[in-house]
C-alpha cells in the first residue's frame, strides 16, 4: 500500500481522490489544495451570473468532510510552495503560518489552470474581472448589485466570454463583446456555425465586436470605465476577461519533467509524467487527441480531466488502465440555441494537414407531418478525403441534439471511416426522428459525392 499525495482538489484532483478512496482501501490518500471549496462547477458560473440558477449551492459536488468521511486527510487552504521530487516531499504553508511537510511515495499533479491575462495597461484597475473560481463568480454577483455597473465588456469570445455575455445581457446589462479573431467559438465551430450563435447574440441586444485588438484599458478614479482596441473604444463600468488558460506550472516548471510547449506535463497513458510515480490530471497535464492520429495535446475541459484522475487513481494504486485519448467534444447553449461539436473543425483539419472535406445536411428533428414544434437540425461532419476517416462533427439547433454528438465522437475514437456511418442502423419512430435522419444522411450524402 502507499502513501498517495494529491496536489489540487478539484475535478481532476476529485476524480482522482475519488477513485482511490472507493475503490483501493488501504491507501493512504492526502490532499492539499491552497483554496477553500472543492469541486466548484464553474461551467455553471454564468447561469449563476445570469439569475437562471437561484445561487451556488448546487455548483459543489465534494466537499472537504465528504473526503475524509472516506478516511482521506485534507489540507484546505494550504498552499504548496515546492515539492521536492527527489526526496519525495511536498512542502506547504496553511493559511494560518503551519508548515506541511507531507512526504508521498506517489505523487498525484493537479494544479489545472490559470487565466490568461494580457500584457495590457489597466488590467489592475477596479472591475476588471478574471472569471474561474467560485470566488471570482461570487465577486461578480456582488459587484452586478450597484446599479452603477450598466455596462459590461467582454474580452473573448470563447465558450466562456460567450457564456458571460448572455449572463450580463440577462441581468439587464449593456453587453460588448470583443475578440480579436473574426468570429465567436471559433476554436470549436466552423465559420457556418459561428455565424448562427454571432447572429443569435446580436438578436439579443449584444453588441459584437470581432477582429479587435484589445490595446488598453482607461479608468476614471482607479475604476475601468473603456476598453480601447485598434479600431475604437467601448465604454465598460466592468470588463471581464476570458482570453483563455493555460496549465498552472508553477511547481514543476524546470524540475526536469517532459513537457507539451506550453507547459502542460507530458503524460503516459496512464497519466504517469516522465518521472517515474508522478503523475499529472487536468488542465496541467496533456492527453491524446484521436482526431490527430494520438498525438499529445492541451485539450482544457473539465470531462477530460475526470477522465484524467480517474486513470491516475487506479494507476497510482497499481491497477494499470490506459486512457483511450479524447476528442474533445463540447457543447455550448446561449438562450435557445444549442452547438455541440467534437473533434477538429474543417480548419483545424486542413492546418493539421489533413485532405479535409465536409458533409453538410439540415432537415427538421421529426417526421415532418408530426404537428408539435419541430425546429431544424443542422449536423456538419468532416473527414478526410483520402482515407474516408471521420475527423470531426458539429451540430446545431434549438432543438436538444446533443446526445448524437456521442456517436460521432466514438466514431472518430474508433476510426471509423464516414462510409460506415451512411447506413448505419439508427431507429426510427416520428415523436423521435425521421427515417432518414441527419447523421446518416450527412454521411450518405459524402459517400455520394465521393
Amino acid at each position: 500500500m502507499s502513501r498517495i499525495v494529491i496536489v489540487g482538489a478539484n475535478h481532476a484532483g476529485t476524480a482522482a481522490a475519488n477513485a482511490i478512496l472507493d475503490n483501493h482501501p488501504g491507501n493512504e490518500v492526502v490532499i492539499i489544495d491552497q483554496n477553500s471549496n472543492i469541486s466548484f462547477l464553474g461551467c455553471g458560473m454564468a447561469l449563476w451570473i445570469g439569475r437562471q440558477i437561484s445561487g451556488p449551492d448546487g455548483l459543489f459536488y465534494q466537499t472537504k468532510e465528504g473526503f475524509e468521511a472516506k478516511g482521506a486527510t485534507v489540507f484546505m487552504e494550504t498552499r504548496v510552495e515546492s515539492i521536492d521530487y527527489d526526496a519525495q516531499v511536498v512542502h506547504a504553508v496553511a493559511a494560518d503560518g503551519t508548515r506541511v511537510d507531507q512526504p508521498y511515495d506517489k505523487l498525484i499533479l493537479a494544479t489545472g489552470s490559470l487565466p490568461i491575462i494580457p500584457p495590457i495597461e489597466g488590467v489592475d484597475l477596479q472591475n476588471v474581472q478574471r472569471v474561474k473560481l467560485f470566488q471570482d463568480a461570487q465577486a461578480v454577483v456582488e459587484k452586478l448589485k450597484d446599479p452603477a455597473i450598466r455596462r459590461v465588456t467582454v474580452v473573448g469570445a470563447g465558450y466562456i466570454g460567450v457564456e458571460l455575455a448572455e449572463a450580463f445581457q440577462r441581468n439587464g446589462r449593456e453587453v460588448t463583446l470583443v475578440d480579436m479573431a473574426p468570429a465567436c467559438v471559433s476554436g470549436n465551430f466552423d465559420e457556418e456555425f459561428c455565424d448562427l450563435m454571432a447572429e443569435n447574440l446580436r438578436s439579443h441586444g449584444i453588441e459584437l465586436a470581432f477582429g479587435e485588438k484589445v490595446l488598453r484599458l482607461e479608468g476614471e478614479n482607479g475604476k475601468v470605465a473603456r476598453v480601447v482596441t485598434d479600431k475604437g473604444t467601448h465604454q465598460a463600468d466592468l470588463v471581464c476577461l476570458c482570453i483563455g488558460f493555460k496549465p498552472n506550472a508553477a511547481l514543476f516548471e524546470g524540475a526536469g519533467f517532459d513537457t507539451l510547449r506550453n507547459g502542460a506535463l507530458l503524460v503516459d497513458h496512464h497519466q504517469e509524467t516522465s518521472r517515474r510515480g508522478v503523475y499529472a490530471v487536468g488542465d496541467c497535464s496533456s492527453c491524446y487527441s484521436n482526431a490527430k492520429d494520438g498525438e499529445p495535446a492541451y485539450i482544457a475541459l473539465a470531462t477530460n480531466a475526470v477522465r484524467s484522475g480517474i486513470v491516475a487513481g487506479h494507476n497510482a494504486c497499481g491497477m494499470a488502465i490506459e486512457g483511450v485519448g479524447v476528442q474533445g467534444s463540447s457543447g455550448i447553449c446561449i438562450y435557445d440555441l444549442k452547438m455541440v461539436a467534437t473533434g477538429l473543425t474543417e480548419a483545424a483539419a486542413r492546418r493539421a494537414g489533413y485532405d479535409a472535406c465536409v458533409s453538410d445536411f439540415s432537415q427538421v428533428q421529426k417526421a415532418t407531418f408530426v404537428e408539435t414544434e419541430n425546429p431544424e437540425v443542422k449536423i456538419r461532419v468532416v473527414f478526410d478525403g483520402t482515407t474516408r476517416r471521420v475527423l470531426g462533427a458539429q451540430m446545431a439547433s434549438t432543438y436538444d441534439m446533443s446526445a448524437g454528438i456521442h456517436m460521432f465522437s466514438l466514431a472518430i475514437q474508433e476510426g471509423l471511416t464516414i462510409d460506415r456511418l451512411a447506413l448505419l442502423d439508427v431507429f426510427f419512430l416520428p415523436h423521435f426522428n425521421q427515417p432518414y435522419n441527419y447523421y446518416t444522411m450527412a454521411a450518405y450524402s459524402a459517400v455520394l459525392g465521393a
